[in-house]
């Protein structure tokens, strides 16, 4: 019951949080729409970059534009619905740095939540955006014989990449506060593997593969389920099982995610400042 509490606790101060922030994004609209169409450009260079390199050649890794294009929408669609949830996690060391993460610490509110809703920021919409229209070309345009299960494994990979990812982005704050910071090794597996995630696992070695997949999950964001739903081999052999594995590993990750936070903040030491 009292986690639960703490649930409901840290939710609500999240919203209230976020909510400050976003009437404060939209106190100025026009600056706001700049920002987010600015967003949504600049992140849409890096499909860019593979719409120029199929200019070149037919496949990539064996795969067409189409189904890299599913690989890119997936991935960063996911990504970007957890940098706009819990993007600001990153600053933790910076907070350290400076002595307001103690702030956090003797406010009535879950830490995390406040963490997490800090300078919540809406012109992220305009990455998850830019990644919904590829993904939603890509739909169309994949040579793929749909059936009722793959249809529902899209949604559910965005969901449960998203959850992936979120977690990835806890576990790096409580890594920054074992470090002392060392925000470059969480963007790292944070803006580093949503782009690797946006090209066929083929193209790279089967160490690094298997690396992804079973020590930080990252190819169940798309790799392994976009491989069933799409017909293609997996570089790693896994059982038929694991293409619908998301969402369990969604699950463990936040779990273990949620661990390492609680026993950062428990280790924790003031800066004195």
């Amino acid at each position: 019951m009292a986690e639960r509490n703490a649930l409901f606790e840290g939710v609500r101060a999240y919203r209230l949080i976020a909510g400050m922030w976003v009437r404060s994004s939209m106190a100025y609209r026009a600056s706001f729409a700049v920002t987010v169409f600015g967003n949504l450009a600049v992140t849409g260079l890096d499909f860019v970059a593979i719409l120029l390199m199929f200019s070149q050649v037919d496949s990539l890794g064996g795969w067409s534009l189409p189904e890299v294009a599913f690989l890119y929408g997936l991935s960063v669609t996911s990504f970007g619905i957890a940098d706009l949830l819990l993007g600001s996690a990153e600053t933790v060391g910076s907070r350290m740095r400076d002595g307001s993460f103690d702030t956090l610490l003797v406010r009535p509110v879950p830490v995390l939540a406040q963490v997490g809703a800090d300078r919540f920021a809406l012109r992220r919409l305009g990455r998850i955006t830019q990644g919904a229209v590829v993904l939603g070309w890509a739909l169309v345009a994949v040579d793929v014989d749909w059936t009722a299960g793959k249809a529902l494994l899209v949604p559910v990979m965005v969901v449960s990449g998203a959850a992936i990812f979120s977690a990835v982005f806890v576990a790096g704050a409580a890594f920054q506060i074992f470090a002392q910071d060392a925000a470059e090794v969480q963007n790292a597996f944070t803006y580093g593997g949503t782009t690797l995630l946006q090209y066929p696992p083929g193209v790279f070695g089967k160490d690094l593969v298997r690396g992804v997949t079973f020590m930080v999950p990252l190819a169940f964001v798309n790799w392994v389920p976009a491989a069933h739903v799409l017909g293609r081999p997996y570089p790693v052999e896994l059982p038929g099982w694991a293409a619908y594995a998301s969402p369990l590993v969604a699950v463990v990750c936040g779990a273990l995610a949620g661990m390492a936070w609680r026993t950062g903040l428990r280790s924790y030491r003031s800066t004195g400042s």
